[in-house]
């Protein structure tokens, strides 16, 4: 099975979902938008031997690079043995390489070789491509009220996770 026959019987199992429960929480809707979102943007990706899991780092890396891989994990919000494997398989790819502190043996800092900051000029038009897809059909004040409902929503569970004195991730 293809990763597109792959994608379509899941595509149809969400649609039936949707269907047998037309009015489900916003969080499941939430959460089938973005696994559709990735699935698109996977299906691109593959085309240039990136994973959905690589490109969350090479987003980062393409605004911050020299970062730690701590602070890599911090900032794409994964665990540090996930980010570490992420990294040993770009690092194999060529996409990156990692370079010990000066002063402290123990940090390594990430960095993009050429091909990984070559990479930027491909990819992100993808992503743009799947956002515009994503959007059809909507007017500029949809998607508008759109990201500041959705904004608006984040702020809302931060600050109840913040009240209720519960750790990040718990």
């Amino acid at each position: 099975m293809t990763q597109k026959d792959s994608a379509a019987t899941s595509l149809q199992g969400l649609r039936k979902w949707r269907e047998a429960v037309p009015n489900d929480r916003m969080a499941h809707v939430v959460k089938d938008l973005l696994r559709t979102i990735q699935r698109a943007m996977q299906i691109r990706l593959a085309e240039h031997s990136v994973s959905i899991g690589q490109w969350a780092f090479l987003r980062i890396l393409w605004e911050r690079e020299g970062i730690t891989q701590r602070e890599l994990s911090e900032l794409a919000g994964v665990s540090e043995p996930t980010t570490y494997s992420a990294l040993m398989a770009m690092e194999k790819a060529g996409f990156i390489t990692r370079q010990k502190l000066a002063g402290n043996m123990r940090n390594l800092s990430v960095c993009l070789t050429p091909k990984g900051r070559a990479l930027k000029a491909n990819l992100v038009p993808l992503a743009e491509q799947v956002n515009a897809v994503a959007v059809n059909g909507l007017s500029t004040q949809e998607v508008a009220a759109l990201r500041r409902t959705m904004l608006h929503m984040i702020a809302n569970l931060e600050a109840d996770e913040s009240a209720s004195g519960s750790p990040e991730g718990a």
